[in-house]
């Protein structure tokens, strides 16, 4: 087995009996990057000089007995995690030559572990998008067909750990954009719940949407990741003060007697029939492994789509408003202060964050703020209500992560209305704050990938990682490889 397709544990415990060094880990990664990256095109920033210093590092600490869980692993960060000293650009114009001084929790508590940053992976520019095709540095493509897409915003992150080129990622997720792309490159992609990971130094898109989580090779290395990144941090006053359980320890725990909720309205017209296929039989393999199937449903699903590009595309308004020239940035002088404000966001933002902009601000302006937020925020109450309801019979939901596989580049781009109906099975969970992981279950005909998602109660990622397990152990999809 070559270095580079280690699992996240397989690496911990080659380096810790001493059959591999990070040096050759992060040489071997560094290698593949070399070999596919051109045709993948994962990354924006290549951390390469950092990444054998930081793994050298490791060695050091490991012959001093000094030893963390993330010693001498080489992981990717998404690119609009902020990481000190190593450019943070959210695939903007807007960022392009911005280097935070400061770093995110999330990479702190990596960087404490000992992890080696290898680079900075591709998005949809500010997050904003369902196929990393929105990227002002180009597009990702997918690893399994590299003439599709690998799913967005955090394709890059989803494609580097499809193809080897880290041993796994981090994300962010707002509207699905953990679990679409994990379930297009064929790996697993864990949204927490909101407020169990910190999202200070995540440059916002939606503030009360917005949540970090790990893409994998399996199950049990998002749970690894997790246990490092939860908890309560006083820089993010929306992250919640409650213990966090060992993740790893609902790996292998029977699930024999679990309910399992099928929503009616997620098995509906329009989803591929292949898709439908494999969920539906990852759902009796789950009932062969002691499961119980519950069909439930969750009504207001309809509107989750409207309510979410009001709600979403209105935070984003707000948030991207302090990109104006002045502070950081681009900058592009004009003939007074609002010339420059107006010459600085044209030449900065992209076509897809410029909509949005507007969306969101037309909706938060006077005379249209009840007709439109107002109701928005409404229906999202209703839509959580749907989960609250729904989790008082079952103890997980189970649904198609996606409706269709990994689509053509530029199929959808020309039609904002289909590209962000490509994320209806996954706006919810985030509308509601509730966990949801994407995980292989099966692949298409053409050779392309199918997620499988698993949603649970309010910090309740035990029980969604415990399912995920059992069955990923039970049909092996995740040990698919691709050749590149």
């Amino acid at each position: 087995m070559e270095l580079y397709s280690l699992t996240l544990e397989e690496a911990r415990k080659a380096i810790d009996r001493g059959e591999i060094s990070p040096v050759e880990l992060a040489e071997a990664v560094f290698k593949r990057i070399d070999t596919v990256e051109d045709k993948i095109h994962s990354f924006i920033t290549v951390n390469r000089d950092n990444a054998l210093a930081q793994a050298r590092q490791a060695e050091q600490h490991i012959r001093q007995d000094i030893k963390h869980p993330l010693s001498g692993i080489p992981l990717a960060i998404k690119d609009n995690i902020c990481t000190e000293g190593v450019r943070t650009t959210c695939s903007s114009k807007m960022l392009e030559n911005f280097v935070p001084p400061y770093e995110s929790t999330v990479t702190k508590k990596l960087r404490d572990q000992g992890y080696v940053l290898t680079g900075k992976t591709n998005l949809d520019e500010f997050a904003m998008g369902s196929s990393t095709e929105n990227s002002a540095f180009g597009p990702t493509r997918n690893p399994w067909d590299i003439t599709r897409v690998p799913g967005g915003s955090s394709g890059g992150s989803a494609a580097a750990v499809a193809a080897d080129m880290c041993i796994a990622a981090l994300g962010s997720d707002t509207g699905g954009s953990i679990r679409q792309p994990a379930s297009f490159c064929g790996v697993v992609g864990l949204k927490p719940t909101y407020g169990r990971v910190s999202r200070y130094g995540l440059v916002a898109f939606a503030s009360s949407l917005d949540q970090i989580g790990p893409i994998t090779k399996n199950v049990k290395d998002a749970a690894i990741l997790l246990n490092i990144i939860s908890g309560r941090d006083l820089c993010d006053s929306t992250s919640a003060n409650l213990p966090v359980p060992d993740f790893t320890s609902a790996a292998g725990k029977d699930i024999k007697g679990m309910k399992l909720g099928i929503p009616k309205e997620y098995f509906i017209k329009g989803i591929a029939y292949e898709v439908g296929s494999s969920v539906r039989q990852a759902i009796k393999q789950l009932e062969s492994l002691g499961a119980v199937p519950v069909e439930i449903s969750l009504p207001h699903t309809d509107y989750a789509v409207a309510a979410y590009y009001i709600l979403a595309t209105s935070e984003a308004s707000s948030n991207l408003a302090r990109y104006d020239g002045v502070k950081y940035g681009l900058r592009v002088e004009g003939e007074d202060l609002i010339d420059m404000y107006m010459r600085t966001r044209e030449a900065g933002f992209g076509a897809e964050v410029k909509r949005r902009i507007i969306l969101g601000t037309y909706a938060l302006s006077s005379g249209y703020y009840d007709a439109y937020y107002k109701k928005a925020q409404q229906v999202r109450t209703l839509i959580k209500q749907d989960f609250e309801k729904a989790f008082e019979k079952v103890d997980a939901i189970v649904t198609p992560t996606s409706p269709v596989p990994a689509f053509r580049a530029g199929e959808k781009t020309d039609d904002p209305l289909q590209m962000y109906l490509a994320d209806i099975f996954t706006i919810s969970v985030n509308l509601a704050g509730v966990p949801g992981i994407s995980i292989p279950c099966g692949f298409t005909s053409e050779n392309l990938p199918v997620g499988l998602q698993i949603i649970g109660k309010h910090f309740d990622e035990e029980s969604i990682l415990k399912i995920a397990y059992a069955y990923e152990q039970s049909a092996d999809w995740h040990k698919m490889k691709l050749e590149l």
